[in-house]
């Protein structure tokens, strides 16, 4: 049996643009934050000339997208949501959102034609034509799930439902207080935080916003209470701005940031508040550090191919050359009288030993592989070295240039 998301596909696929509403409506009954259901009922209503009904589905779309992080679906409710603003003669705000899928997916199939539908029918207007004002914002500052309590007039605002003034209400049953769940989002300048709980009475719940803290107090019909209280919160808000609303399946509360930017979560800490200056303390103890570090003296690093990383060779041929006199002057070994003849330092009697002491393959092979490197590479292996002439392996950061002869 088809489900009523599969009947509204092919009665909008039809042209049965009415169909579709009834079939998304009941889907969306289900499963009322779907943003794919949203933005096909847009869609419908759009095509059936139901332009304010098209923009209410659209940024409600907009907002379940964002909740679920649906890139793809934040582009598409963008775009039936900037197409029925254009079809509303709102062409600022419509050029506005065009922008935003733009910058979302570039390559989006139809954004070029709209673009330009769009920036024609603001160059036929007079500069100071209501119809160029931008009056929306990225994410819609719109209650999140009303777009079937509510409808929109021609010019874009919301208005209540004339049915719903005409219908019975019945209050629904309370929700137990382990049933209870809260769920939040934002935007640079707001937090959206929603209780869902049916049944709070509005004249008995008591709500409180300071500027780091937030509280919820109504009571239970087993007789007791339910409190919610967040101290401190992320960040400050301003009381005199955020608001609230009870309504008969949630509380919703808007919080007002003090500063514009992004939370890390709702709720905040001591640890929180005070990150700047520990993060600055941290950075001046690594700085201090660092330069103690680097005033202590270091020894030239070669180029190696050693697992254990670069050798100060300095230091080793400064210690090979001291065990040797040491055991010179112990009479284990004969003490070579010309190792500094010829001038050179350490270095140049750590390498006059190195060759003096090799077998003959491996003389060979450091003579040359050091002659045919330029002295960039010195190899014992002759049995590699012998293959073919060892390239020149110039350090990191230089480069081997040839000079002209």
């Amino acid at each position: 049996m088809a489900t009523q998301a599969e009947l509204g596909k092919k009665a909008l696929a039809a042209s049965n643009y009415d169909e579709a509403i009834k079939q998304y409506t009941a889907a969306l009954q289900q499963f009322p934050t779907s943003p794919d259901y949203l933005i096909q009922r847009s869609t419908a209503y759009h095509r059936a000339n139901k332009y304010p009904e098209a923009v209410a589905d659209a940024e409600q779309a907009v907002l379940a997208a964002h909740k679920r992080a649906k890139r793809e679906a934040i582009t598409e409710a963008q775009f039936r949501r900037a197409c029925a603003l254009y079809n509303l003669g709102r062409y600022g705000d419509a050029q506005f959102v065009f922008g935003i899928v733009k910058r979302l997916k570039p390559d989006h199939k139809m954004i070029d034609t709209w673009v330009k539908k769009s920036a024609d029918a603001l160059n036929k207007l007079a500069d100071d034509d209501e119809k160029r004002k931008v009056t929306v914002k990225e994410v819609p500052e719109v209650e999140f799930g009303a777009s079937d309590s509510n409808t929109l007039k021609g010019d874009g605002k919301s208005e209540t439902s004339a049915a719903l003034h005409s219908a019975p209400t019945i209050p629904p049953q309370q929700t137990p207080a382990d049933k209870i769940r809260h769920d939040w989002y934002q935007n640079d300048k707001n937090v959206y935080y929603t209780l869902l709980a049916k049944g709070v009475p509005e004249d008995q719940a008591q709500i409180q916003i300071t500027e780091r803290s937030m509280s919820i107090t109504f009571p239970l019909l087993s007789g007791s209470s339910y409190d919610m209280t967040l101290d401190p919160l992320f960040a400050a808000v301003n009381p005199a701005e955020s608001k609230f609303k009870i309504l008969p399946n949630k509380i919703e509360i808007v919080l007002v940031k003090a500063v514009p930017g992004r939370w890390k979560a709702l709720e905040g800490s001591d640890a929180v508040i005070n990150e700047s200056t520990s993060a600055r303390v941290t950075q001046e103890h690594h700085e201090k550090a660092e330069a103690k570090e680097s005033s202590k003296p270091t020894g030239p690093v070669y180029p190696t191919s050693s697992k254990s990383g670069p050798k100060d060779w300095d230091k080793i041929a400064k210690d090979l050359r001291k065990a040797d006199k040491g055991s010179a002057k112990s009479g284990l070994v004969e003490d070579d009288d010309d190792d500094d003849d010829e001038g050179g330092g350490a270095e140049h009697s750590f390498f006059k030993k190195l060759f003096k002491n090799a077998s003959p393959d491996a003389q060979r092979a450091m003579m040359k592989s050091y002659t045919e490197s330029n002295g960039t590479a010195l190899s014992t292996d002759w049995s590699e070295v012998s293959k073919g002439k060892v390239e020149t392996c110039p350090p990191n950061g230089m480069e081997e240039k040839k000079w002209a002869t």
